[in-house]
């Protein structure tokens, strides 16, 4: 992309890793949560970079940026996460230029996402941008890129039915446990974490199941009570969560925590008990399985089910791309221009030197000159000026680097564009 004149460097990258080839515990070691991604931007600023956005979330874990190579964007990742290169290499991803563009809007529609249509990873993008623009790592490129990601998005889930039904994990969860539990208004249920997962979770499960045998625990015991208080929830201390899993009938893990949180020593009821780790990594230990009464099912598992609702939204595919494409297309047309930016930027600059030695003339040789008047009026016929030369590269585009040239020559801009 070095004619754009977007980046000291010329490629444009995406380097991640999603659920399509990292399995969940893969996808845990490279997980990185908002202290990372800090050190990771951070880390990015101290080493020159200028443009890049960082997004982690329970499926895929993504850079974006421009980089001379992409094992730079790679060493960022690795260093801030437990995750080594080799693995990495094994299951990621690396897109360019065009295509790490296309990528981009295929993750912040849905159309890449474990359910499809699942819009939380639009959120996602925008919380990484703003975060990634704090630290003064966001060109006029990303910035144009990612709001027209967030543009297609709005149109598909305002345009389509892709949104339709299951939106995301937490529904997915709650409409297993519809179709998997008998009398499930009826059972103990257990929510042990309230992050946004767990609250969305929560939000689902009284929504859609009509119990009112909801308990929640979280480490931080105020955050559980907040959320339990909008929906009328009982609230136990952390400290008695062991207690509370003797009682409950099923299970839903939100903690997000590095490590486990549930073992195989928590449980000793004989009394038949569904867990639904909803977590990255997973939460809940690998020994739980072999307790005979317990059904551990994690999240990759969840998003297998291929319902009605998941092939009515393969349906509405082509029209989402269609409106990928007609974004895009707008995209391309502005980005285009920007590889005339330096020879207009430079003609506006002459323009603007012409105007103030003509203005300063005009004052020195007539007593009423009107300053603030000509300034307005050659303002303008400037404006008009290089707004009729960009269109003209732009219409003419087979031709651009003679035109450059010429104008280049006309008004002495070789310094000023090189």
């Amino acid at each position: 992309m070095k004619r754009y004149n977007l980046s000291k460097y010329t490629t444009f990258y995406c380097i991640g890793l999603s659920y399509k080839k990292a399995n969940a515990e893969i996808r845990g070691k490279f997980s990185v949560d908002a202290e990372a991604k800090k050190t990771i931007l951070q880390q990015a600023a101290s080493e020159g970079f200028n443009e890049i956005v960082a997004t982690s979330t329970c499926n895929r874990t993504e850079i974006y940026g421009f980089a001379e190579h992409p094992f730079q964007l790679i060493k960022l990742l690795c260093d801030n996460t437990v995750g080594t290169v080799e693995e990495f290499q094994k299951v990621a991803y690396i897109y360019k230029n065009n295509d790490a563009i296309s990528h981009m809007f295929k993750v912040g529609t849905g159309l890449d996402s474990q359910i499809l249509g699942d819009f939380e990873i639009i959120s996602q993008l925008k919380k990484s941008f703003v975060l990634s623009k704090k630290y003064n790592l966001i060109n006029s490129f990303l910035e144009r890129l990612v709001n027209a990601v967030i543009q297609a998005s709005k149109r598909i889930k305002n345009e389509t039915d892709i949104s339709t039904g299951a939106t995301s994990v937490s529904f997915a969860s709650v409409q297993y446990i519809l179709k998997n539990v008998k009398d499930a208004s009826d059972k103990n249920i257990l929510l042990f974490g309230t992050g946004k997962i767990g609250r969305d979770t929560c939000d689902n499960l009284v929504k859609h199941t009509k119990n009112n045998h909801i308990t929640l625990i979280n480490r931080t015991k105020d955050k559980a009570e907040k959320i339990a208080g909008k929906f009328n929830l009982v609230v136990k201390d952390y400290g008695d969560l062991q207690a509370e899993i003797r009682k409950t009938d099923v299970l839903i893990v939100a903690t997000g925590a590095q490590n486990p949180t549930v073992s195989k020593e928590l449980i000793y009821s004989n009394k038949e008990l569904l867990i639904l780790d909803l977590s990255i990594p997973k939460n809940v230990a690998s020994d739980v399985e072999e307790l005979s009464n317990v059904t551990l099912v994690h999240l990759d598992h969840l998003s297998k089910m291929t319902d009605e609702t998941i092939e009515k939204r393969m349906a509405q595919i082509p029209q989402a791309q269609e409106i990928i494409e007609e974004v895009k297309e707008d995209f391309n047309a502005w980005l285009e221009t920007r590889k005339y930016a330096p020879t207009i930027k430079a003609l506006k600059s002459k323009l603007e030197e012409i105007k103030f030695e003509e203005i300063n003339y005009q004052r020195k040789k007539q007593q009423d000159f009107n300053e603030a008047q000509a300034t307005v009026l050659s303002d303008r016929i400037i404006q008009k000026i290089t707004k009729h030369f960009a269109n003209h590269l732009k219409e003419e585009d087979e031709f651009s680097n003679e035109s450059i040239e010429l104008i280049s020559k006309v008004f002495q801009l070789e310094n000023s564009t090189k």
